[in-house]
């Protein structure tokens, strides 16, 4: 990892006029947790990211931003109930960002789970999801970490209305190409790096 977390998170406290102890005490976590978070070693959990920022005093979203960007991989994740869109999909994701740990998930369940656990740079997701909505997908992992960009793929444009009111960062038409996927890079609200070829 690299130390933009925990640099931010020393320097939040120190404002703050806390010692490590005495973080961990609001935190009910041990002193050492709190020097982990902040030697870059370790990142905390979702819900640690709300008691700490209610601790620090703080917006929830700046440090799941933060941890986001401490990440030396992004993740980035593929959500569609096609096994071969999957399959193909995920191969074109990973040419063009090299730099991401990139997951595909057929369930919708699978890719809130992951979401809970990792800070989602990238979510592209399929509208129709069998019996789930995409949309509903893209509203919970939101809710989850705001910073999130969703990005909609599917086989029919005439969603792309319904998928604007969702505020997402863009809409692509299956099937994924490097050249579409890198177009879409360009308009992400919240840019990450990626590893690829236009950085």
């Amino acid at each position: 990892m690299t130390g933009v977390f925990a640099e931010n998170l020393r320097r939040l406290r120190e404002e703050k006029g806390l010692s490590q102890k005495q973080l961990g005490e609001q935190m009910f976590v041990g002193q050492s947790t709190v020097a982990r978070w902040e030697n870059g070693s370790r990142l905390p959990d979702a819900a640690m990211m709300l008691r700490l920022a209610g601790c620090l005093g703080v917006d929830a979203n700046t440090l799941l931003h933060l941890a986001a960007q401490s990440e030396e991989s992004p993740y980035v994740i593929l959500v569609d109930d096609s096994r071969v869109i999957l399959s193909d999909g995920l191969a074109v994701l990973e040419e063009v960002m090299p730099k991401a740990t990139i997951m595909g998930f057929i369930r919708p369940q699978e890719a809130i789970d992951c979401a809970k656990s990792h800070p989602i740079a990238l979510a592209v997701l399929d509208i129709e999801l069998g019996t789930a909505s995409g949309l509903d997908l893209s509203r919970r992992l939101t809710e989850i970490n705001p910073q999130t960009n969703v990005v909609f793929l599917t086989a029919y444009p005439d969603y792309a209305l319904d998928a604007w009111e969702t505020e997402a960062s863009g809409f692509l038409v299956k099937p994924l190409t490097p050249a579409r996927v890198r177009e879409q890079l360009k308009k992400l609200r919240y840019p990450f790096p990626t590893g690829g070829a236009d950085e």
